[in-house]
C-alpha cells in the first residue's frame, strides 16, 4: 500500500493524459472540476501562508501538473459540448446560467473581461516578477557565495552551516530559474482558454444548427450557456494559479507569511492611515458623492489610525517589528557566551546603530582586524563563486595545505568579499587590515610572459605580472596555442590570482605567526617529544623568544617544519650559555646550522647550488665596520661603499634570470645576518647563506662576487 501511494502522483498524471484521449461522463467531468477548483484553492492559500518561497519549492512542477489537469478537463468538455448537444455536466450550466442571467451579449463580455484580466494583468505581471527575481537572484549569488566563504573563514559558522546556506543559495536559484519558464506555462493556458472558448461557441453553434434542426436562437442560447459555463470553470482556476503564482514570486523580502506581513506594515503606518481617512472624508464636497458611505469610511480609517498611533507610542516596538519606512536599519547584539534565560527566550530586540554603539562595549567589535584578507572587483566575483565553475576557495585550501608541509607553518583563515571601492577587475591583498598587493585581471582572458627573446610578438594588452614583475600580455583564448610556439609562457587568469597570493603570503609569514599560533605548534610537538617540550618550556625558552626565533626563520624563507631541532637545539645553545639569552641572533645561527640539509635541499639544484660569494678583502673590510649598539652588533658603512654594493648585486643577480634556482649570497657565518639586513631593503627576495648552513655533499658553484671598489671609502 505504501509502495502504492509513493506512486499516486505518477498515477495521478497518467490519468491527466488519459482525459486528453478517454471521454469522460458527465457525472466523472464534474468531480474533476470540483478537484481542480479544491486544489487551486489549496495552492493559493499555501502560497499566502508561508514564509519563503522554497517552503514550496514544488510549485514549478505542480503549475505543470495542475495546466495539464485544467487542459484535460478542458478537452473532455469540449468533447461533451460538440457532441452532446451543449450538455457537459451540471456544474458548466449552472455557471453559465447564473452569468448568463437570460443575456448572452452580457453574460460573454463579463467572461472577456475576467480572461484579460487574468492574460494582461495578473499572468503578465507574473512574468515580469519571475523573470526579474531569476535575474537577480542569479546576479546575486557571487555576493552571497562570498558573505558564505568569509563567515567560514573567519570562523563564525561552520563547515556544515556554510554547506546548508550555500544549499539554500542553489536552490533559490534553481527555484527562481524553474518559475521563470513555469509562468510562461500560465501564459499558454490564458491563451488556450480563449481558444476553446472560440471553438466551444462557433463550433457548437454550427454542429448544433446542422445536426439538430433547431433555431438559431436556441442554439445560440444553449451552446453560449455551455461555452461561458466550460470557460468559467476552467477560468476560475487557472485564475487562482496565476494569483498564487505572483504570491510566491513576490515573497523576496518578506519576513513572514503574507498576513503577518501585512498586518505588522500597516500597523506600522498610523498615520498614512489618518491621512487617507481625512482626504476620504474631502471628497463630500464633490456634488453627488455618496456623503454617508464617505463618512463612515472616513471616520473608520482615522479611528484605526488614531488607535494604532497611541499603541505605537505605549509600545515603541512594534514599530521596528512592523519594518517599513518607521524600522530604519536594525542590529542584533548578540554574544555567544550569553546564557539564554527565561526571560531571553524570545527573539532579542532591534535597536537602531545609534543605540546599538551608545554601549561602549559594542564599539570593540568595529576593532577586529582579519589577517589576511582579498577584495575584489565586480568581475572577479566569477573566480570565487563555486556555483558558476569558481575554484579560488579551493586552490586555496591547496595552498595552505601545501605551504604547511613545506613550512610547518598553517596560514590563517584568508577573507574573502566583494568591494565597491575598487574597479571591476581590481583585486587587492590586505595584511591585518593593511593593503599589501594590488592587482587587475581579465578573467575571458590568458596572461602570457614574454620570454627575453621572442620569435614573434603577439597582438594582446600590455600588462605586468604582478606577482614577479614580468612583462606580460593580456592575450584572447584563441590565440594561447600560438603565444605558446613563439616561446610564451600562459597562464590562465585563476593561476595569476593564486600565484600573486601565494608570494605575498610567503613574504609575509613571519608576521602571521601570532603568539597563539606558536603556542599550537609547541604543543603539537608536545605530542611526538613530550620530554624535550616540558624541558624547554618555559623554563630555558620563553613563548616570546620561541616566536622570535620562529619569525626570524620564516623572514629568511627557511621551514620551521622541523620543530623538535629547533627547539633541540636552541635549548643547547641556552644551556651553554646561560639564562637571559642576550645573543639572539647567534642562537638563530646555530638553529640555521642544525637545519642545513633542509636549506640546502631548497637552493640546490643536480648536486650543486649556484651562488654569488663575497670577495675576502670586502668581507674583511666588513668585519672591521662592525659596531656593538644597544642591541647588538650592526654594520656601519658609508653611503659610497653600500651603493657600490647594491649596484654589483644589481648587476649579479641577472645571471638568476634563466635559471630556475633563487638568487644566492654566500658568506661567512659571522657576517651572514648582517649582510641580509644591510640588502633586505632593497632586495627581500635574495637568500643569504652562511658556509656553515650547506651540506658537505654540494657543489658550490660561484656565477660572481661581490668586492671592493677602490673608490669606496669605509667608514663608520
Amino acid at each position: 500500500m505504501k509502495k502504492l501511494l509513493s506512486y499516486s502522483i505518477v498515477l495521478f498524471v497518467l490519468t491527466v493524459i488519459l482525459l486528453l484521449l478517454i471521454p469522460l461522463p458527465e457525472a466523472m467531468v464534474d468531480v474533476a472540476i470540483i478537484v481542480n477548483m479544491s486544489l487551486s484553492l489549496m495552492i493559493l492559500i499555501i502560497t499566502m501562508t508561508i514564509k519563503d518561497a522554497l517552503e514550496f519549492s514544488i510549485f514549478p512542477s505542480l503549475l505543470l501538473i495542475t495546466t495539464l489537469f485544467r487542459l484535460g478537463i478542458n478537452v473532455s468538455t469540449t468533447r461533451n459540448i460538440l457532441s452532446r448537444g451543449g450538455s457537459s455536466g451540471m456544474i458548466i450550466k449552472a455557471f453559465g446560467d447564473f452569468i448568463l442571467q437570460g443575456n448572452v451579449v452580457v453574460g460573454l463580455v463579463i467572461y472577456l473581461i475576467i480572461v484579460l484580466m487574468q492574460f494582461l494583468v495578473i499572468t503578465k505581471g507574473a512574468e515580469r516578477v519571475s523573470e526579474v527575481a531569476a535575474r537577480f537572484t542569479l546576479d546575486a549569488m557571487p555576493g552571497k557565495q562570498m558573505a558564505i566563504d568569509a563567515d567560514l573563514n573567519s570562523g563564525l559558522i561552520d563547515e556544515q552551516e556554510a554547506k546548508g546556506r550555500r544549499e539554500k543559495i542553489q536552490r533559490e536559484a534553481d527555484f527562481y530559474g524553474s518559475m521563470d519558464g513555469a509562468t510562461k506555462i500560465v501564459k499558454g493556458d490564458s491563451i488556450m482558454s480563449l481558444i476553446t472558448t472560440a471553438i466551444n461557441l462557433i463550433g457548437g453553434s454550427i454542429v448544433g444548427i446542422i445536426q439538430s434542426g433547431d433555431s438559431i436562437g436556441n442554439v445560440l442560447n444553449t451552446y453560449s450557456i455551455a461555452t461561458v459555463g466550460d470557460g468559467l470553470v476552467g477560468q476560475i482556476p487557472s485564475l487562482l494559479i496565476s494569483v498564487a503564482t505572483g504570491m510566491i514570486v513576490t515573497r523576496a523580502v518578506s519576513e513572514g507569511s503574507l498576513n503577518e506581513d501585512i498586518s505588522k506594515q500597516f500597523m506600522a503606518q498610523p498615520v498614512a492611515i489618518m491621512i487617507s481617512g481625512i482626504v476620504i472624508a474631502v471628497l463630500t464636497v464633490i456634488p453627488g458623492m455618496p456623503v454617508m458611505q464617505l463618512l463612515m469610511i472616513s471616520l473608520g480609517l482615522v479611528g484605526i489610525g488614531f488607535y494604532l498611533y497611541r499603541r505605537l507610542e505605549a509600545e515603541p516596538g512594534l514599530a521596528m517589528a512592523g519594518g517599513g519606512l518607521t524600522g530604519g536599519p536594525t542590529l542584533r547584539n548578540y554574544s555567544p557566551d550569553m546564557e539564554q534565560g527565561p526571560e531571553d527566550s524570545e527573539a532579542p530586540k532591534q535597536v537602531s546603530e545609534e543605540e546599538f554603539f551608545k554601549d561602549v562595549n559594542n564599539v570593540y567589535s568595529l576593532l577586529s582586524v582579519e589577517a589576511i584578507e582579498m577584495e575584489f572587483g565586480y568581475s572577479l566575483i566569477p573566480l570565487v563563486d563555486e556555483s558558476v565553475g569558481g575554484r579560488l576557495i579551493n586552490r586555496i585550501i591547496i595552498f595552505r595545505r601545501q605551504y604547511a608541509q613545506d613550512m610547518g607553518f598553517v596560514i590563517p583563515s584568508i577573507r574573502l568579499r566583494d568591494s565597491s571601492g575598487l574597479n571591476t577587475n581590481q583585486y587587492s591583498i590586505k595584511i591585518k587590515g593593511e593593503e599589501v598587493a594590488k592587482g587587475e585581471i581579465l578573467i575571458d582572458y590568458y596572461l602570457a610572459l614574454e620570454p627575453d627573446n621572442p620569435e614573434k610578438e603577439i597582438d594582446g594588452i600590455e600588462t605586468i605580472e604582478p606577482a614577479y614583475g614580468i612583462p606580460s600580455r593580456w592575450i584572447r583564448p584563441e590565440d594561447r596555442e600560438l603565444a605558446e610556439i613563439y616561446g610564451y609562457t600562459v597562464i590562465d587568469p585563476l593561476s595569476v590570482l593564486v600565484t600573486h597570493l601565494s608570494e605575498v603570503v610567503k613574504q609575509h609569514a613571519h608576521e602571521l605567526i601570532t603568539r597563539q599560533e606558536v603556542i599550537h605548534l609547541v604543543e603539537n610537538t608536545k605530542r611526538t617529544s613530550p620530554e624535550l617540550v616540558e624541558e624547554a618550556f618555559p623554563g630555558f625558552i620563553s613563548y616570546s623568544l620561541f616566536q622570535k626565533l620562529l619569525t626570524s626563520l620564516l623572514k629568511e624563507g627557511v621551514p620551521i617544519k622541523d620543530l623538535e631541532t629547533i627547539i633541540e637545539t636552541a635549548l643547547e645553545t641556552i644551556s651553554d650559555t646561560g639564562l637571559p639569552v642576550r645573543d639572539v641572533d647567534g642562537l638563530i645561527e646555530n638553529i640555521r646550522t642544525a637545519l642545513k640539509r633542509t636549506i640546502t635541499r631548497m637552493y640546490c639544484e643536480d648536486g650543486s647550488m649556484k651562488v654569488i660569494t663575497l670577495d675576502s678583502e670586502l668581507e674583511r673590510t666588513m668585519v672591521g665596520c662592525l659596531s656593538k649598539g644597544e642591541r647588538g652588533y650592526y654594520l656601519a658603512l658609508s653611503p659610497d661603499v653600500l651603493q657600490s654594493l647594491i649596484n654589483q648585486l644589481t648587476g649579479q643577480l641577472k645571471k638568476f634570470s634563466g635559471l630556475s634556482q633563487s638568487p644566492v649570497v654566500l658568506t661567512s657565518q659571522v657576517m651572514r645576518v648582517h649582510f641580509y639586513r644591510l640588502i633586505e631593503q632593497f632586495y627581500p627576495n635574495v637568500r643569504v647563506l652562511s658556509f656553515n648552513e650547506i651540506s658537505n655533499n654540494v657543489q658550490i658553484q660561484s656565477i660572481g662576487s661581490l668586492t671592493l671598489e677602490d673608490r669606496g671609502r669605509v667608514g663608520a
